[in-house]
């Protein structure tokens, strides 16, 4: 009956820039996406703890929503482990607007995008190697 009082607030977010640039993909779906970064906050998805990072999107310049990546501590671990280093703040919003651009190329339609991108290990192995970080 009270559930909405045992609810937390997300936290703000954080690490926009004062003036939003608009960007542009061109995915491989056929979709010409529109993108910002709205920024980032601290999350939990059940008990793995990461950043959520926001992205206001739009595929058609009327309709922005929003699309959320998680990144979770548990998917940047294996490379940290490997590489004896951390993951630093920048490296790992890279990991997330990869992602974001694997969903762009990857996901049938924008609608597609509303479900939450979450990284996985693999995911992040990948993204660096592409990224000469490996």
């Amino acid at each position: 009956m009270f559930s909405w009082l045992r609810r937390k607030a997300e936290p703000p977010l954080t690490g926009a820039p004062p003036v939003r640039r608009v960007k542009t993909y061109s995915a491989a779906s056929g979709f010409v996406y529109e993108y910002w970064f709205e920024g980032r906050r601290p999350a939990r998805r059940g008990l793995n703890k990461g950043v959520q990072f926001l992205f206001s999107v739009t595929a058609d310049r009327r309709h922005w929503f929003p699309v959320s990546v998680f990144v979770s501590e548990r998917s940047l671990r294996p490379w940290e482990q490997a590489h004896q280093r951390q993951v630093t703040a920048t490296e790992c919003y890279a990991v997330a607007k990869m992602s974001l651009f694997r969903a762009f190329d990857e996901r049938p339609s924008p609608d597609a995008l509303r479900e939450e991108i979450l990284v996985e290990a693999a995911d992040v192995a990948a993204i660096f190697q592409q990224l000469g970080l490996d």
